[in-house]
């Protein structure tokens, strides 16, 4: 049988995109393990899946000063002589890396050991710990045309990024009957990240009197983020987070308004669902969720508005823009070669093991 090892974690981020592959490891035969963290959240999301998990010992290799950054080196290295150890027995054929600075000792141990690595970046630009990976990997994955020319030629594939595929699998008729909404009128999914978004929620709020007009509203705010006052009004049902609904509300969402982190949007495009991005500012991040969001806008998937622009009419505009032309959007996200994404890699994991045999 053949065994592969992924790794990935830090954020769900890097760790939900490993878990959406492993159907289809598994149809091809593999024999999965995962090494993560002594106790990051990857620990927690694997745990249900019945998959051998390692944990190592990591630190964040940072660009800025901090005390921790004479620590942390020695906890990377610890993390690379326990992930070596590991790999020596389980003698996997293969790793795939989703990112996050758990992978850089696990990536370095699997070339110390002459195993191929393919690992995937979900964002436009390369963060620090793929650009210590992308040295030794033989494949790197990505998300956005733009980013294959911050790539080596040789190594770069454009991918997308692999969702689960029970996402695709939604009921409309279960979300209706759990919102309380009638059929005759179109929805909209409010979705600002598993901890809410605070300027997001606000201005939803503020345009509630004309966005229920013409839609239903779905709006999943954060954990303590529901507006009491709010919830009786018709057509609009607040929730915290979900989880196994989310497939169903996808299902009967016309429309999506979304934070633009990586993965997020590459749900979106999976599904094609036309959608209105509101990205992280550039004050509270690197700026990865503009460039990716300007990336999809450019594709002709999405409509941008930049955070410092958000008010509440001009959402208004734009989501009755991206409505009125839901179908060109449709359209081209069904053109992306960006949509099968699990197949594409299960290949280049394929790949790989017959190159290094």
């Amino acid at each position: 049988m053949k065994k592969i090892v992924l790794t990935g974690g830090g954020t769900a981020g890097h760790v939900t995109p490993n878990i959406a592959l492993f159907p289809a490891l598994r149809q091809e035969g593999y024999d999965i393990h995962y090494i993560g963290s002594y106790d990051g959240i990857e620990k927690k999301l694997i745990e249900d899946f019945e998959i051998p998990y390692y944990g190592i010992s990591t630190g964040k290799l940072r660009r800025y000063f901090d005390v921790k950054n004479f620590t942390d080196p020695v906890r990377v290295l610890k993390g690379y002589s326990e992930a070596k150890r590991i790999m020596k027995n389980i003698r996997p054929d293969v790793v795939f890396s989703k990112g996050g600075f758990v992978s850089v000792p696990v990536v370095r141990a699997a070339h110390a050991l002459g195993i191929p690595c393919i690992i995937h970046e979900s964002d436009m630009t390369p963060g620090l710990a793929n650009k210590l990976c992308i040295p030794v990997a033989s494949k790197v994955c990505c998300n956005f045309p733009e980013t294959l020319r911050l790539l080596p030629e040789d190594k770069a594939v454009l991918t997308g990024s692999p969702i689960r595929e029970e996402l695709k699998k939604g009921n409309k008729i279960s979300a209706l009957d759990l919102c309380g909404f009638t059929a005759s009128k179109p929805v909209i999914m409010v979705i600002g990240g598993s901890l809410g978004a605070a300027a997001i929620n606000k201005t939803v709020r503020e345009a509630l009197p004309q966005l229920l007009k013409d839609f239903q509203i779905i709006h999943i705010c954060g954990k303590e983020k529901v507006d009491n006052l709010l919830l009786n009004v018709p057509g609009y049902k607040q929730f915290e987070y979900v989880k196994a609904e989310l497939k169903d509300f996808f299902a009967l969402a016309d429309l999506v308004i979304s934070r633009a982190g990586a993965n997020a949007i590459c749900e979106l495009l999976a599904l094609q669902k036309p959608n209105v991005l509101i990205p992280l500012s550039a004050q509270s991040s690197r700026g990865d969720q503009i460039l990716n969001a300007h990336s999809f806008e450019s594709q002709g998937f999405s409509v941008v508005i930049d955070e410092d622009d958000l008010i509440a009419s001009v959402l208004v505009e734009k989501v009755h823009e991206v409505f009125c032309s839901r179908q060109t959007y449709i359209d081209a996200m069904a053109k992306s070669s960006q949509t099968d994404s699990i197949r594409t890699i299960v290949k280049l994991i394929n790949e790989a093991i017959n190159e290094a045999v």
